[in-house]
């Protein structure tokens, strides 16, 4: 199954814009940059879009408008309206319990409490059977800490550390869209920029 649509997840807002929860959107945006394409605003889906070519295929990207615990709003009717089947999904989002550095596919399985994927889940009936690239952003070490880590700029080396596993993840990102993903998590997986 190849991939049809790349959501990359994130807060709207320029001061959001360089916050860790926006990692995912950091990807989408810079897949577009690279793809000589710009996002731009869409209101029905209630997110900025665009469509590129990759691997031989045509892919919609999208980072919703909306701020992430409302996600599903966009990612929810751009998959109902163009009838996108989940497993041609690729949810692209930060992930608190894999460090800076670190990126991990995977399909299905839990939310880890992550609010952007609980509403997506939400808006999808309960479904979690799309694929996510998991960008690490390391843990402030206490949950009553996250909210403020999340939502505040990493540090100088971690963002280094973060964009450079962005990098790797889109060098992969052909593998994934033309649906051998066990192809890409064997590269990606062994990878780690210290």
């Amino acid at each position: 199954m190849a991939i049809q649509l790349i959501a990359g997840l994130g807060n709207p807002g320029r001061e959001y814009e360089e916050t860790r929860h926006n990692a995912g959107a950091w990807l989408v945006e810079e897949l577009a940059r690279q793809s000589g394409v710009a996002l731009s605003g869409e209101s029905r889906f209630n997110a900025r879009t665009a469509k590129i070519r990759l691997g031989g295929s045509d892919i919609r990207l999208l980072i919703p408008s909306v701020y992430m615990n409302l996600s599903g709003q966009a990612v929810g009717t751009i998959i109902n309206f163009f009838k996108i089947p989940l497993g041609e999904v690729l949810i692209v989002h930060d992930e608190l319990d894999i460090e800076p550095g670190t990126a991990r596919l995977k399909t299905g399985g839990g939310i880890g409490g992550h609010n952007g994927l609980r509403d997506i889940v939400k808006a999808l009936g309960n479904q979690k059977d799309f694929h996510r690239l998991r960008i690490g952003i390391g843990h402030p070490g206490h949950a009553g800490k996250v909210s403020g880590y999340v939502l505040n700029k990493p540090s100088q080396d971690d963002r280094e550390r973060i964009m450079a596993a962005i990098d790797e993840s889109l060098r992969v990102l052909p593998d994934v869209i033309s649906g051998d993903i066990s192809k890409a998590m064997n590269r990606l997986h062994t990878f780690k920029e210290s």
